[in-house]
């Protein structure tokens, strides 16, 4: 089954390019099926960009997926139109009272910032609660991986001497986790950061599990709750040249950026990029929405208030 998605969001002409399977809002009401339901907080400032990236891998696999967008009210989007953002995102308070099977928190480009002085510091740890009563699994990306750990659990986040950023081999603590079925030994992962999460200061804390790591980028893919809540501190979501825009940008603006590592074919930004995370990407969100969402959410959406933490992967 495709993903639902309002029948004129700009990502469904894009998916459509790439032969990506999408369903508008009538086609989709016309089957006699409940859809997964899935509450995006996008957090990203390109907002159309980000939308397509996650639809994108929310859209291949055998389920039907209605997907809302959710923004945050104390902030106010500079490079999205406001248009966009009225037609196609809702408010906390819109949805407050509803219930999701998954969510997933975007990545922010505020990670420079110590996590409460960030201005919509306040909104956001109020929704990450909110997730915890009315969601059944709860994805954290990049940025948002931190500041979920840091409100959760007190970790703090460490700077980098120097930008990680490019495509890195990584491997899984456990191949036998449902996270990780049908992955290969190693697998890729692409990542743009200037800090990040110490190993040491996650393995004490109980029910926190670190899932996936890199000789390179460290700390990659941590769960907590039993897998009620996944923190990727990668982009598995990103699209094949979106390391490439993100370095040409920086360098039409003569800032210092490093080529990204392991990314174009014999490091030389003038050849084409190597995309060799994409398959693990549709895997690794695959096994989320069938093992963490699907199976695990309750028959009656409300019930997941009662949820308690997933403990048994069979």
């Amino acid at each position: 089954m495709p993903v639902k998605i309002p029948d004129n969001l700009p990502a469904i002409e894009l998916l459509k390019k790439e032969n990506i399977f999408v369903m508008s809002d009538l086609r989709a009401n016309a089957q006699d099926i409940r859809p997964m339901r899935m509450l995006i907080l996008n957090l990203m400032p390109i907002k159309i960009s980000t939308e397509t990236d996650f639809v994108r891998l929310l859209s291949n696999n055998p389920l039907q997926v209605e997907v809302e967008f959710l923004r945050l009210e104390t902030h106010v989007s500079k490079n999205t139109p406001e248009e966009h953002l009225e037609l196609f995102y809702k408010g906390f308070g819109d949805i407050k009272e509803n219930y999701y099977d998954g969510m997933i928190i975007t990545g922010a480009p505020v990670e420079m910032l110590r996590f409460k002085e960030v201005t919509y510091w306040d909104e956001l740890t109020t929704i990450m609660d909110w997730a915890r009563k009315h969601v059944t699994s709860t994805l954290y990306i990049c940025w948002a991986s931190q500041a979920a750990l840091y409100h959760f659990y007190g970790v703090e986040k460490d700077a980098l001497d120097n930008k990680l950023f490019g495509v890195f081999k990584h491997t899984a603590a456990d191949k036998m986790h449902p996270l990780f079925r049908g992955f290969d030994d190693e697998f890729y992962i692409p990542h743009s950061r200037h800090t990040t999460i110490k190993k040491e200061n996650l393995k004490a804390i109980d029910g926190v599990d670190i899932l996936s790591e890199s000789a390179d980028a460290g700390v990659a893919i941590i769960s907590s709750r039993g897998g009620r809540e996944f923190y990727l501190t990668g982009h598995s979501e990103y699209a094949p040249l979106t390391l490439d825009e993100e370095y040409k940008r920086d360098l039409e603006k003569g800032q210092e950026i490093a080529v990204p590592d392991n990314y174009y074919v014999d490091d030389n930004p003038s050849n084409p990029p190597l995309v060799r995370w994409t398959g693990h990407a549709n895997l690794l969100f695959n096994n989320w929405l069938n093992y963490f969402v699907y199976q695990e959410t309750p028959y009656d959406l409300k019930d997941v208030e009662h949820l308690g933490d997933i403990k048994n992967y069979s």
